[in-house]
C-alpha cells in the first residue's frame, strides 16, 4: 500500500468559480479540531520535520503549490501538491516535510485534535526509534 494517501476533494464550483467543501468524517475522514495555513514561505525554505504520535492531518495547497515528503521510517514518499481539488492524509507517525513552495502558495492544513507540543516528534533519530 502507499504511504501517499490521496483524498480527491469534489469541486461543486460553476461558471461563477470554483468551490470546494470540507467536511469532517465525510471528505475528511476525521472530525476536523484544528485548521491552519502557511503561506508567504520564503523562497528555499521548507517546513515540517516532524511527525505527530497520534494527531492525523490532511493537507491541501488551495493555491500555488508544494512538494510533500512523507516517511513512514520504511518508506519514503514525494507528492506534489498542485490543486484545490486534491488533499493528501497524514496519519500519525508519519515523518512530513514540505518542499518547494511556489511563491504563490497557500497550505491549508485540517488536523484531528487540537495542538499539542506534547505530540510531536521533531528529532529524525528519535522518530526512527518509535516507529
Amino acid at each position: 500500500m502507499s504511504l501517499v494517501r490521496l483524498i480527491n476533494l469534489p469541486s461543486l464550483g460553476d461558471e461563477r468559480g470554483g468551490l470546494v467543501v470540507l467536511e469532517g468524517n465525510d471528505t475528511v475522514p476525521f472530525d476536523i479540531k484544528r485548521v491552519y495555513y502557511i503561506f508567504n514561505t520564503q523562497k528555499d525554505v521548507s517546513r515540517g520535520f516532524h511527525a505527530h504520535k497520534q494527531l492525523k492531518q490532511v493537507a491541501v495547497c488551495i493555491k500555488g503549490k508544494c512538494r510533500m515528503l512523507l516517511d513512514n521510517g520504511l518508506t519514503q514518499e514525494s507528492v506534489l501538491l498542485d490543486s484545490a481539488t486534491k488533499g493528501v492524509l497524514i496519519d500519525a507517525m508519519v515523518w512530513h516535510e514540505m518542499h518547494d513552495f511556489s511563491d504563490d502558495c497557500v497550505l491549508l492544513v485540517l488536523a484531528s485534535d487540537h495542538y499539542d507540543e506534547s505530540d510531536y516528534i521533531r528529532k529524525y533519530d528519535e522518530f526512527l526509534i518509535k516507529v
